[in-house]
Parts: structure tokens; C-alpha cells; sequence
């Protein structure tokens, strides 16, 4: 694997600003630390999950600031920086002539945080400890809100105690950080200690609350009751004397094994130069439009490393900024999103070969399960009273948008139903990766059915038409000049029947592969057809609202949220398969813009991978870095938001691999950028693991190691032509299912390579597509020697009919076809070469019935609703 290293000449800022973009973090998931790397008083700054406020007092709260003063003013030859391959950040420089490095790493095994100082002279180490309890006060916002926060902190021999309360929910803190400088005189100060004279020096650093994840937590309405009143000092003591007897080459080791276990199984390299510039330096040039593959690869496998530092088992799941804050009223409290912002901080978990990160989210969502299951009770007794009861469980549970540590809440406001939905297609996913059946039977099938049997009771029969009420597409409206933002609520919007149908139709998988039964799943087939999910509007876009007729015509044109296109990613409803409605996914996308929020760009990326437009998906993927990239890489929405990471991380994952439809697909959606790379170790459905080398845009080389068994098929142009070894180099007869789809049985653990591809040539796809809706007479524009074939799709279908075959010239008259019989059309050209090889994608054009006065009104419209 290449040296994957975040550099910089200069310290991070001693500022917040400095804090979210220039400084590096470390994390084990228990805590996180951002170093700054200063060499005159660095600044550590660390996080604990659990030290929480509500997030109407603010959220999440910074734990502890640790300085380090060292008096170094004028220095030479510096650098700092953090491997994503160990894990370890690092300061180096030069003063006085003596060469001084200082390393910091997070270890996971030991719940530790280890600073190590060095300097290349004995004796030249002096430096003082001086750790700060931030925001101490009697209120959190305003005085008597009980919300404020109390501390002290201690030095006693060769240890340094931060001990103190944040009040609202009587959380107990403590941290301790012990100075090990045998070679040193050391020195207690007030609040500090002192280091004289010394050749090195170790500081551990272990922290710790009262919090302990259960479902009482979220049970107990009384705040100072939600956990118990128990002092942390054993726990935190105990870690610490562990940590102090292994020391710091132990120390290393273990933490460098564990994390090299997650991060070590996955390598994406791109052809091109490695540079020696600075990181921050290629940012900006890459924001000048220059082509850097290596900080690409930086950027994908940091989002790899953000996960495995915020997210493991034992610990809570990486929240809105992952387990980082230095804030004393964190952005959105630092909780768990739920209406799109937790889900997309998984995206990535499976395809990446991080499956035990999402423990830490199995863990939080079980011990809330009990309390979703009272606001699901709630829920149906407000909006569907039809199906109200109070027996425990007999709604399933739900899950709103505003969740923390201490509390969650139901759907509601801005955000429909389908956010349990949305939060579910995680858990099927699980599955569907490992193809763990203990998972299935334990973890992913009770999740599914009991989502299932509160969804299934938030739909009402419509004239056969199950839909939601009440429904709202995440956070979607339209802008009042003399009102705040109003969300828009309504009957059936796509996002909850998308997210309704995703559930139903894993629940209904889940359950055939069980074998189970349960009066719930009889429920669910008799709906499972009727929501209705995906509907096709005039423009030819995959409609938000049923009521929608032409786009944007009822909120926000380019708004952050692409509600309507969870269908298509992360679920599954849109796809290859649908040939019609992914191509109204085109539609949506392109009207919707590429310009947005870090984390929407992360979606629209993965979006656009997944119809297949590698150099679209790439245009995404270079505007999140470009546009939405903080120095230090972190995402902004803006303020810094980790889940925009996470998701880019996921949707160059999609760009390299996909495994939603009947076949994994290989680089179904590489750019042209991308000439010629490599991949090793992504994983596909069917827990196959997939290693693929290409040169100047095709396959040369594709190995897949089977992880449970059973057949693998695969989808890549010119495969069918492929020879197929196991790794006895023996060869192995596959079934081809169709020009580049192919299918083989494999063993458990079994090891298979394919070579020679067959490069596939396309024909230029034709464009200009007009279509003259009162005589149906298409023209389009193309290259001379193609041949053409024309399709249409009609109101909600979701395939093309081909209606003409090898159409030698640029237009053709649709005669026969009686539009006045329906609502809409698309009609699509794609060319081919003479002798019928080589089809290529298409062009659209949508019609509809709406007169210029409507169109008219329409433009008028969509100004005031957008306040252009």
C-alpha cells in the first residue's frame, strides 16, 4: 500500500477556525483528540461522546484542553502531519540545533491516548503540562437553564486530574494524564506539571464518564435519573495502570496491529506521480482545476480512516462531526442525525471492508429500541388512529430525525416516517454483505419486522393506493420573504414510500430466507405493490410529490435534500433494471444541480455512480473536494460535518464497484480520468471480495475471493470472453447469461481471477433530441455511419418499448402512437454501430400535455417559491 500521509509546513491555527480546518484528529472511538502541532504551546484538544447537553443547551460538549508548553519560538525545518497507514500523528522540527519530534496516536485496545516527545540531544526536553477544563459554568445558554458544566483539575506526583460534572444529566467526567520523563526533573505546578531536562518523555492521556449505553438511558424522563451516580475514577484508573505497564513500544504495537486489521484490507491507487507538496497545497491546487490521483486516494481512504477512529464496537456511533468537538454548543448538538446524516456515516462500512464499525450503531439503536417503540405507539395514536394501540411493541418502533446519548425522537416537522426506513436499509445491508446468518436471524430480520409494523400502519388505502399520512420529503419546502422556511406536509411524498417499500421488500427477503411467519408479513405482501413508490412527472423527473407535475413546481429547485432519489441510492427500486425510471433519475439529478452542501454533494456523487455516469459522478466527486474540503480534508455542510467524508468515501467505493442488481458490476461507473488503477479488497453483496486492476479504462485483471460460497456473477463489458482460474491456475468453466454478464460457483474462501477481457467499443451516442409533441416527429443529432434505436416510455413505466430498430438517418415519426391516451411520454435515441454492436447511451426527451399559459405560469412560479 502507498504511504498515505497528510502533510503540512505549518501548525493548525490556535483558533476554532484553526481547530476545524488545519488541525489533524486521532481517535479510538471512546475519545477523539485533535492535535494542532505548535511548537511554541501545542494545543490537544479532546472529545468524550458521552459529556452531553441537550441539544437545545447545546449538544455535545469539549471535554478537556491539553497544552503542552515548550517556549519554542523560532524554528526551523518543520512539518507535521498524520498516516492514515498507522494512525499516527506527528510534529517535527528544528531549535537550537536540537531536532525535536513529538508522535500521538488513539489506541482502541487500551482506551488510551499516547503522546510521545523526543528530542535529539539528552537533556534538551522541557516542557510543561497545563490541561484546561473548558466552559465551566452554572448554565449551558441562559442562567438557571441547568444546563452548566463544573470542573477542576489537579496535579499530584507525576499525574495530572481533570474531575468535574456537566449538570443537566449529572454526568461524571474524569480524565487523567500521567507524565512518565525518567530522564527529567519533574516538578507539580497549580493545575500543571512541570519537566525539566529531559531525554524523552511518554503522556498518557485516558478519560471517562458515568454514561453507560442502556436502554434506561432513553426510558427515564428524568434527566439527573438516566444514569447512574457513579464515579469514573476506578474505570479511568484501571485504564491508565494498564496503559503505563505496557509502555509505549507495546503501546504502538498493539495499536498499530488493531488498526492495520480494518484498514489494511482495502487499496485503491490511481496511475500519476506521487507528489512531495504539502496536502493543503494540493487542495488549492486542485481547486484550480489540476489532476492530483494521489490526494484522491487520500481522500478516500481517510474517510476509511474517520470511521474506524469514531466508530467501533463498545462505543457509541460516530455522531454529526464523528468523535470530535471542540465546541461548548456543538453544530446540531453532535447528534444522530436520522433523516439522511447517521445512515450516510455508514455508507461506506460495508463496501470497504468495515463491517465492525457498525456495531457501534447495532449497540445504540438496541438500547433506544424499547423507547422507538413508545414513540411509535404515540406516532400511529396522533396520525393514524385506525391502527392505535398501547400494547408494547404492536407498532414496531420509529425513529425521527433529532437523536443523541441521552434521548431520541419520533418522525415528525420536517421529516416523514420513512426515516426508519432510511435507517433499516443499514441493518439489510448487514446481511446482505456478510451473509452472517446470525445477523440475519438476530439482528436484521426482528429490526426489519418490527419497522414493518409500524409502516405498515402509517399508510392508508387510497382507491387501492397505500400511502403515508402524514408525509414530508426531508427538510423540503419553500422560502416565504416574510416567513420562516416552511416545511411542506402532504400524502404519499416519495421519500416515505421509497423508504416504506425498501423495508418491506428486505423484510419480505429476510423472511423467505428464514423461513419465518408472522401475521406482520401477511400485512406486508398484501401492500408490498401498491405504495406506488416511484412516479414520473411531465418533465420526465422522478416526482417528490404525487402531486407534482412538472419539476420543482412545489418547493426548493436546488435544494440539498434529493429526497425522491433514495430509491435509486441507497436503495434499490431504481436501477439498470428500471431502465425508464433511472433515466428520470438523470432528469431529477441534472435539475437539481451539482452546487450543494458537503455532505448533499456526497450524495448526488453516489447517485450519479449508480446510473452509471462515471465522468458525472467524478464531477461530484471533484466539487466535494473542491468546493466543500477543509484543509485538514474534513468535510464542510458547512460548519465541518463528518458525514460528507463518509459518504464521498462510499461513493468512490460505488464508482469502482457495484453489487445492488443481479450481478456485481466491475468499474460500472469509472471516469475517464481514471485511466488506468487498481482496487483490492472491496466488497461486494453475496460477502464477495473483489481486487480489480485496468488499464487505459479496461479490466485487465479481476480477482474475487469468495467469503461464504455459493454462485457469483459478475457484469463488465467483454467478460464473456474472459478466462476464468481458481488458484490452482486450473481453469473454470462459467455460464454466460448474456453479452458481459457471466456466472460461476465458487467454494467458501475460494480465490478466482479473470484476464483477458475483451475491450468493447461503443458507438457515439447521438444528441438534440427534439420531439414536436403534436405530430411525434423525433430528431436528433449524430455521427454519420451509426444506426439507431428509439424507445418510449409511458406515464409510470418503469422499461422502455422499442419502437423502432436500426433507423439508418436522424429522425423518425412516431405514427402509430396515440398520445392523447396518455399523460406523458419519454422518448430515447441510442446509437449503434452497422452491424448492431456497440449500443451506446441515450438521449431524452420528455412530452406532456401542458399549454404555453401553464408553462407560463409555471416560470412564474418556480421564481417566487425560489426567490429569484
Amino acid at each position: 500500500m502507498k504511504n498515505l500521509l497528510l502533510s503540512y509546513l505549518t501548525p493548525a491555527e490556535d483558533s476554532t477556525e484553526g481547530w476545524e480546518k488545519e488541525s489533524l484528529p486521532i481517535g479510538n472511538g471512546y475519545t477523539g483528540a485533535n492535535v494542532f502541532g505548535i511548537p511554541y504551546r501545542e494545543r490537544i484538544q479532546i472529545t468524550e461522546n458521552t459529556l452531553v447537553n441537550p441539544g437545545n443547551l447545546g449538544g455535545l460538549n469539549n471535554f478537556a484542553e491539553m497544552y503542552l508548553e515548550f517556549g519554542h519560538e523560532e524554528v526551523t525545518e518543520f512539518e507535521r502531519g498524520l498516516s492514515l497507514n498507522d494512525a499516527i500523528a506527528y510534529c517535527r522540527y528544528r531549535h537550537h540545533d536540537v531536532r525535536y519530534e513529538r508522535e500521538y496516536f488513539a489506541s482502541y485496545p487500551d482506551r488510551i491516548i499516547v503522546i510521545r516527545l523526543s528530542a535529539s540531544q539528552p537533556g534538551s526536553l522541557t516542557f510543561v503540562v497545563r490541561p484546561e477544563i473548558p466552559y465551566c459554568k452554572d448554565y449551558a445558554k441562559t442562567p438557571g437553564d441547568g444546563g452548566g458544566k463544573s470542573g477542576e483539575v489537579i496535579a499530584e506526583g507525576d499525574t495530572l486530574t481533570l474531575r468535574g460534572r456537566m449538570h443537566y444529566y449529572n454526568t461524571r467526567f474524569e480524565g487523567l494524564i500521567k507524565v512518565i520523563a525518567p530522564s527529567g526533573v519533574m516538578l507539580e505546578e497549580q493545575g500543571a506539571i512541570r519537566v525539566s531536562g529531559a531525554d524523552s518523555a511518554l503522556l498518557l492521556v485516558a478519560v471517562g464518564t458515568n454514561y453507560k449505553l442502556d436502554s434506561h438511558i432513553f426510558l427515564e424522563d428524568d434527566p439527573k435519573k438516566k444514569i447512574p451516580d457513579i464515579d469514573p475514577h476506578p474505570e479511568v484508573t484501571q485504564m491508565m495502570e494498564q496503559a503505563s505497564r505496557l509502555g509505549y513500544e507495546k503501546l504502538r504495537l498493539r495499536h498499530i496491529a488493531d488498526y492495520r486489521t480494518l484498514f489494511d484490507r482495502v487499496a485503491f491507487s490511481l496511475e500519476g506521480a506521487l507528489p512531495k507538496e504539502p496536502t493543503d497545497v494540493l487542495l488549492q491546487k486542485y481547486s484550480q482545476g489540476e489532476a492530483i490521483p494521489y490526494l484522491e486516494e487520500l481522500y478516500f481512504q481517510y474517510g476509511r480512516y474517520l470511521l474506524i477512529s469514531s466508530s467501533r464496537p463498545g462505543t457509541l456511533p460516530a455522531n454529526l462531526q464523528g468523535v470530535w468537538n471542540v465546541h461548548d454548543h456543538s453544530p446540531w448538538g453532535s447528534g444522530y442525525w436520522h433523516n439522511i446524516n447517521v445512515q450516510m456515516n455508514y455508507w461506506h462500512a460495508f463496501n470497504t471492508n468495515l463491517k465492525e464499525t457498525f456495531q457501534a450503531y447495532v449497540d445504540f439503536n438496541a438500547a433506544f429500541r424499547t423507547k422507538a417503540e413508545q414513540l411509535a405507539n404515540a406516532y400511529i395514536r396522533k396520525h393514524n388512529p385506525e391502527h392505535a394501540t398501547d400494547e408494547q411493541g404492536a407498532c414496531g418502533w420509529t425513529i425521527g430525525t433529532a437523536s443523541y446519548a441521552y434521548m431520541i425522537t419520533g418522525p415528525g416537522g420536517h421529516s416523514g416516517p420513512g426515516t426508519g426506513g432510511l435507517t433499516t436499509k443499514l441493518f439489510w445491508d448487514y446481511y446482505d454483505f456478510t451473509q452472517d446468518e446470525h445477523v440475519l436471524r438476530n439482528v436484521t430480520y426482528p429490526t426489519l419486522l418490527s419497522m414493518s409494523r409500524f409502516l405498515t400502519k402509517t399508510v392508508r388505502d387510497y382507491d387501492g393506493r397505500y400511502l403515508t399520512s402524514f408525509s414530508a420529503s426531508l427538510i423540503f419546502g419553500r422560502w416565504r420573504s416574510d416567513k420562516p422556511y416552511q416545511y411542506y406536509h402532504t400524502v404519499g411524498c416519495a421519500f416515505d414510500q421509497q423508504m416504506i417499500h425498501e423495508n418491506g421488500a428486505d423484510l419480505l427477503r429476510a423472511a423467505e430466507l428464514l423461513g419465518t411467519k408472522d401475521p406482520t408479513l401477511e400485512v406486508q405482501r398484501a401492500q408490498i405493490d401498491r405504495y406506488h413508490p416511484i412516479e414520473i412527472g411531465w418533465s420526465g423527473q422522478v416526482k417528490e410529490y404525487s402531486e407534482e407535475k412538472l419539476y420543482g413546481e412545489i418547493g426548493e429547485y436546488c435544494h440539498r435534500h434529493i429526497s425522491q432519489l433514495v430509491g435509486l441510492y441507497p436503495g434499490t427500486l431504481i436501477s439498470r433494471d428500471t431502465p425508464a425510471w433511472l433515466d428520470a433519475a438523470r432528469v431529477t439529478l441534472n435539475e437539481r444541480g451539482d452546487e450543494s452542501t458537503g455532505w448533499a454533494l456526497a450524495h448526488r456523487l453516489n447517485l450519479w455512480a449508480r446510473t452509471g455516469d462515471g465522468d458525472r459522478a467524478y464531477r461530484l466527486f471533484r466539487n466535494l473536494l473542491e468546493q466543500q474540503t477543509l484543509p485538514n480534508l474534513w468535510d464542510s455542510h458547512p460548519p465541518f460535518q463528518i458525514d460528507g467524508n463518509f459518504g464521498g468515501t462510499a461513493g468512490v467505493a460505488e464508482m469502482l464497484l457495484q453489487s445492488h442488481e443481479t450481478h456485481i458490476s466491475v468499474l460500472p461507473a469509472i471516469p475517464q480520468a481514471w485511466g488506468s488503477g487498481s482496487f483490492r479488497g472491496l466488497v461486494a453483496r453475496g460477502n464477495f471480495e473483489a481486487s480489480v486492476e485496468w488499464r487505459s479504462g479496461t479490466a485487465t485483471r479481476i480477482e474475487i475471493v469468495s467469503g461464504s460460497g455459493g454462485l457469483c456473477r459478475l457484469a463488465y463489458p467483454g467478460i464473456d470472453s474472459a478466462k476464468l482460474v481458481a488458484e490452482e491456475h486450473l481453469p473454470i468453466a462459467y455460464m454466460i447469461d448474456s453479452p458481459g454478464y457471466i456466472t460461476f460457483d465458487t467454494r467458501t474462501g475460494g480465490r478466482y481471477t479473470l484476464t483477458g477481457m475483451a475491450p468493447v467499443r461503443y458507438a457515439p451516442a447521438p444528441k438534440e433530441l427534439q420531439v414536436h409533441r403534436h405530430t411525434l416527429k423525433l430528431e436528433w443529432s449524430g455521427e454519420a455511419g451509426c444506426l439507431y434505436n428509439v424507445y418510449r416510455a409511458v406515464n409510470q413505466m418503469p422499461h422502455y418499448e422499442l419502437i423502432a430498430a436500426n433507423v439508418a438517418n436522424t429522425s423518425f415519426q412516431d405514427s402509430e402512437f396515440d398520445f392523447s391516451s396518455f399523460e406523458r411520454a419519454t422518448y430515447k435515441v441510442t446509437a449503434l454501430f452497422p452491424d448492431g454492436t456497440g449500443e451506446s447511451d441515450g438521449v431524452l426527451c420528455a412530452i406532456h400535455h401542458a399549454s404555453e399559459l401553464y408553462m407560463e405560469r409555471y416560470r412564474y412560479q418556480i421564481a417566487q417559491i425560489n426567490l429569484t
